[in-house]
């Protein structure tokens, strides 16, 4: 009896400790967080707000003249902004769409294949993470199919330069799974497409969300390719109008609409991350815990 007693007051003090350690924990990660993010975050909005003689001089102080509607108004309606919104989400939703499909499909063949040939294209898949995109090829490939310059021209070279990092970033997580569940569905006569879509989509979801993080951060904030690819104000994404738009001021650089653009550049995706959050954060979770 009395060595049960004695313990409780020390698991108790264990507990306080690594309560109080979680603490400090957090403590130091905020503090270390606030320079880096929330300073940025504070001068981006700031100077959104102020005039361009203010906003030019890229302080954290508030603005002594307001210019909020002017200078969003001016993003909305010179900058195009509703015409970049619309390029982006058609280059982005089937980016995303097609590069998780078809990256998942040929991550979950290269994991469970035992040939050599198979093997030396997964490699020659994940080389593609490494090596940039050729450029000349691609727009002499887009020419031929007479998309040169057009959003769904530039949307087929994102996926075929998206994909070799989602195979790469699958396989791992597929190698790692069981194969129980898909011989239980053989033996029930399910199709490989009916085994994927009832039992691999679902295992593979925290990876996928994963890789769908970084899609929509690389695709929606893309400028070279998409300067070097697309033709023309009608099919510019979001990045091509801010830079249009807001190098286009007679005494250079306007500071207060790039930082209003970016701010309005990034709302979609801080909107859709709003909405998603527990699914991204159990994504990310899941699979770097399984990864």
């Amino acid at each position: 009896m009395s060595t049960v007693t004695a313990t409780v007051p020390a698991v108790t003090s264990q507990r306080s400790t690594l309560r109080w350690q979680s603490v400090v924990k957090y403590m130091l990660l905020t503090l270390f967080a606030v320079p880096w993010v929330g300073v940025p975050l504070w001068l981006l909005v700031v100077n959104s707000f102020k005039t361009v003689g203010e906003a030019s001089q890229l302080t954290l102080a508030l603005p002594t003249k307001w210019a909020i509607a002017e200078n969003y108004t001016a993003v909305f309606v010179a900058g195009n902004y509703l015409t970049g919104l619309k390029n982006s989400l058609l280059v982005a939703i089937p980016t995303i769409i097609v590069v998780l499909f078809l990256g998942s499909l040929a991550a979950w063949a290269y994991a469970r294949s035992k040939s050599k040939v198979t093997q030396v294209f997964f490699y020659i898949t994940a080389l593609s993470i490494l090596l940039p995109p050729a450029i000349i090829p691609t727009i002499y490939v887009l020419s031929t199919l007479h998309l040169d310059g057009s959003v769904w021209g530039y949307a087929l070279m994102q996926m075929g330069t998206r994909i070799g990092g989602v195979i790469f970033l699958t396989t791992g997580f597929v190698r790692g799974l069981p194969t129980d569940l898909e011989e239980a569905a053989a033996i029930d006569g399910a199709s490989r497409m009916r085994t994927y879509f009832s039992v691999m989509l679902p295992l593979l979801r925290p990876i996928l969300f994963v890789g769908a993080v970084l899609l929509v951060i690389s695709v929606w904030n893309d400028f070279f390719f998409g300067l070097l690819l697309l033709r023309g104000g009608d099919n510019a994404t979001l990045p091509l109008t801010m830079y249009s738009f807001a190098s286009s001021g007679e005494h250079g650089l306007n500071w207060n609409l790039v930082f209003a653009h970016v701010v309005m550049t990034s709302l979609p995706l801080v909107v859709a991350y709003l909405f998603a959050q527990r699914q991204v954060l159990a994504g990310l979770t899941e699979g770097s815990l399984k990864g």
